[in-house]
């Protein structure tokens, strides 16, 4: 099976080409043979019927009608029977006329001829078929030459034409090869055919996203790598400090310092890989039908514990019923850092209310605290990764990851969700995503 479309291509159009010009020259040659056939026989009826009405033939006439290269023969009659004339003897024709036009076979040899009766006689002109048929042959023959001699030219003009219509995508595919994984410039789209173009955008736009997509992931490293250095540092000096120690009350006190920096660490490693999941070109999970209430749920319960250190009361309204199509794992940790966020951000023996229901058709989730709130200047920048807020009240601004609304943001932006941060009624910040309606 031919792979190339160029291949398949030159294919068919010849496959074509052959096929018409072989019906062309088949019926050209049988129309010729017909023609030259009904032409021939004209000739019988008219050499006939021009001696009709002559009396005597002429010595002249007659030296000429028998001479042995024409291939002819006249025979006349008389009414009762008796040989008048003939041009030369031939045995193979009878003694007696068929009138009109006639195929006689005699002794083995077919002629074709054709008698006409006047008052006072029979005259009959004959033609061997075969000579009829030969000559007929070569005139229908020479008539398909020209289309046998131009079938040839036409292929290679075709496959001229072909490759010629093919140059401008094969001059994209040379294009492609030569790039290498840094290469990610678009393609030009200069002299390009209408057929080809789509396919250079659409290469294009991939090139484009993949161009992004590599450079979220060469800043997600960078940024990655910049936070990282800081709590593996401090871990390092809070080990030395460890085995400084001097006393039991010392070693108690560094391994505290130690044991909340690993905390911190921890807590930044899930932090970046929950990140690199909702990043765009991550491997993303099938969405399926998720019941919003139950989900949140599950994941505010990871958040309990914390609250409950912080002495914050944590108030969850759930309305039932509100699906949506989501992938799980994603809007789990949209949940619990908006809860963790709610928690963490807040003064201690504080209330954070957090509720999911349907508002105008949307499912939406709601998530309030009465943090120091973040001023309206900030809040495009709060989503930014690494983005910390100074550390305001009693909070735990400067000890966060800097990374939970970034996952946030991304998380809804992969569900075709908003994201909007407000002013809350208990005085701190109001979180709200607004997921669209099931289609």
């Amino acid at each position: 099976m031919l792979s190339s479309v160029r291949a398949r291509l030159l294919t068919w159009i010849l496959a074509t080409l052959a096929f018409g010009a072989l019906w062309m020259g088949v019926g050209a040659y049988r129309n010729v043979l017909h023609e030259t056939e009904a032409l021939f026989d004209y000739q019988l009826r008219q050499m006939a019927l021009s001696l009709r009405d002559q009396g005597e033939i002429a010595p002249a006439q007659a030296s000429a009608l028998a001479d042995a290269d024409f291939d002819f023969v006249v025979q006349i009659w008389s009414v009762d029977g008796r040989a008048i004339y003939a041009s030369r003897r031939h045995d193979e024709l009878p003694a007696r006329a068929v009138l009109g036009l006639a195929d006689i076979s005699v002794r083995g040899k077919t002629w074709r001829s054709f008698s006409v009766a006047t008052p006072n006689r029979v005259i009959q002109v004959a033609q061997p078929l075969q000579i009829r048929q030969r000559l007929a042959a070569e005139a229908a023959f020479r008539s398909v030459m020209p289309l046998l001699a131009v079938a040839p030219l036409m292929a290679i003009a075709v496959w001229w034409l072909v490759t010629l219509a093919f140059r401008p995508l094969q001059r994209v595919a040379t294009g492609v090869r030569a790039r290498d994984a840094e290469s990610l410039a678009p393609l030009p789209l200069a002299d390009l055919p209408d057929e080809v173009t789509p396919l250079v955008q659409a290469l294009n736009a991939l090139l484009q996203r993949l161009d992004a997509s590599f450079g979220a992931q060469r800043a997600f490293v960078s940024d990655a790598a910049h936070e990282l250095r800081s709590p593996l540092t401090a871990l390092r000096l809070q080990i030395g400090q460890l085995r400084r120690s001097p006393d039991a009350a010392a070693r108690e006190a560094a391994l505290e310092a130690l044991s909340a920096g690993v905390e911190r660490a921890v807590r930044l490693v899930e932090q970046l890989l929950t990140l690199a999941r909702s990043e765009p070109g991550a491997r993303q999970d099938k969405f399926e039908a998720i019941e919003l209430g139950e989900l949140v749920r599950q994941a505010v319960a990871d958040t309990v514990p914390y609250a409950a250190s912080r002495g914050t009361e944590l108030e969850l309204d759930a309305q039932e019923g509100v699906m949506l199509q989501g992938d799980p794992v994603g809007l789990t940790a949209l949940a619990r850092n908006l809860a963790d966020n709610a928690v963490r951000y807040a003064p201690s023996a504080s209330h954070v209310q957090i509720r999911v229901a349907m508002d105008g058709g949307e499912p939406t989730l709601r998530v309030d605290d009465a943090g120091p709130g973040i001023p309206p200047a900030e809040r495009e920048r709060v989503f930014d990764r690494f983005y910390r807020r100074e550390a305001d009240g009693e909070g735990e601004a400067a000890q966060g990851t800097g990374l939970g609304l970034a996952i946030v943001k991304r998380v809804a932006e992969r569900h075709g969700a908003s994201v909007t941060l407000g002013d809350s009624p208990l005085g701190g910040l109001r979180v709200e995503v607004r997921f669209a309606p099931r289609g």
